[in-house]
């Protein structure tokens, strides 16, 4: 049988693609080396908890269009993303905003906060990350709060960063814990991959393939390739490897109602080994007497791990360039997503990527 596409990986760029191709009277197969679809954002059920098996995602968009497609599939909640970070047994406001500023300075204007912060702040024109964090919340909040995080996140001294890792981090003036500033957030009421499931209902799709171990023969099954993994693995490292973070996740069952009293608590030093806890259960609002804790370590990336999040420093983004000017040769393959893409997503980019590069090739 002859495919439109062959759409390797389940994830949200490759699910999306497969759905508008699908409704446009397109044959698709998807397959995924994994024994599950959805990707990073797979989630499992035990207890009434949707365990979110690879760390919390929070779907959040401004964009009207990717928040009606999505809603096509499933229903969201309204939860609100406002985790807590802990340094030396003291618990402080995330993202950084009034609350933040008062339990460490113990501040209740915003000019005063501001003042402090100015007073602090980094004034050239950062080129990493501690420079760019310096010049946004100044000293005090970067070495209780960003400077051992950072560390652990990236197994790296922030100096050695690209400050643009940095420029995503929410600072307000206002008492305001709501993590995303974005008009729609919320969480699939039946976890993400009933959603999933929904998106991809009528398509086939074959799990525990890998598209690499019998790479022509899926090639010679359809028109055209969308290829959603590590690009650099695509063309066999030809360039060299890029680099990645990658993570590992501690699963564990406690017998009490509620361990943290929120989803997602921060752990801001380097004395910690994990960045953070979360209790799957505060995302869905389930009731329960037990509770699933998952602890987040970073881990050093290898081959065998799973690449979370690429390092776009200069070195990396030279080596993906060269990756993406041959790749732009190709008009049988399409790359998306953020491995294919080497750029740090959100859930809602991805869609809105799928959806840019369907229409283009369309």
């Amino acid at each position: 049988m002859k495919y439109d596409y062959l759409i390797v990986g389940a994830g949200f760029f490759g699910a999306t693609f497969a759905r508008l191709a699908t409704d446009d009277g397109k044959k698709c197969l998807v397959i995924d080396s994994r024994p599950h679809i959805a990707g990073n954002a797979y989630t499992e059920r035990k207890y009434g908890i949707d365990i979110h098996k690879y760390g919390p995602h929070i779907f959040h968009t401004n964009d009207d269009n990717i928040w009606k497609f999505v809603n096509k599939f499933t229903k969201f909640n309204n939860f609100i993303y406002s985790p807590k970070s802990y340094f030396n047994d003291k618990i402080y406001s995330l993202p950084f905003n009034m609350n933040t500023f008062y339990e460490i300075w113990g501040c209740i204007t915003p000019d005063y906060a501001k003042s402090i912060i100015e007073s602090q702040k980094y004034k050239g024109e950062p080129t990493n990350l501690e420079e760019q964090a310096l010049s946004l919340v100044g000293k005090d909040v970067y070495e209780l709060l960003i400077k051992g995080y950072t560390e652990k996140q990236w197994m790296k001294d922030p100096k050695e960063l690209p400050p643009d890792i940095i420029k995503r981090l929410p600072v307000r003036f206002t008492y305001d814990n709501n993590y995303f500033n974005d008009k729609y957030q919320g969480i699939p009421i039946d976890g993400y991959t009933k959603l999933f499931e929904n998106i991809l209902d009528g398509i086939e799709v074959q799990l525990n393939t890998n598209y690499f171990e019998n790479k022509d023969y899926f090639d010679s099954l359809a028109t055209n390739v969308v290829f959603t993994g590590k690009i650099d693995e695509y063309y066999n490292y030809e360039f060299g490897e890029l680099d990645y973070r990658s993570l590992n996740f501690e699963h564990k069952e406690l017998d009490v109602e509620n361990f943290q009293g929120m989803a997602v608590m921060n752990y801001a030093s380097s004395s910690v080994p994990w960045t953070r806890t979360i209790e799957h259960k505060h995302f869905t609002f389930a009731k329960s007497d037990k509770t699933i804790i998952t602890y987040e370590e970073p881990i050093k990336y290898t081959k065998n791990e799973v690449p979370y999040y690429p390092i776009n420093d200069d070195k990396n983004q030279k080596k993906y360039n060269k990756y993406r000017d041959k790749s732009e040769l190709q008009s049988k393959v399409i790359f998306g997503g953020r491995l294919s893409e080497y750029r740090y997503y959100d859930m809602h980019q991805v869609i809105a990527s799928a959806h840019q590069k369907y229409k283009k090739h369309k």
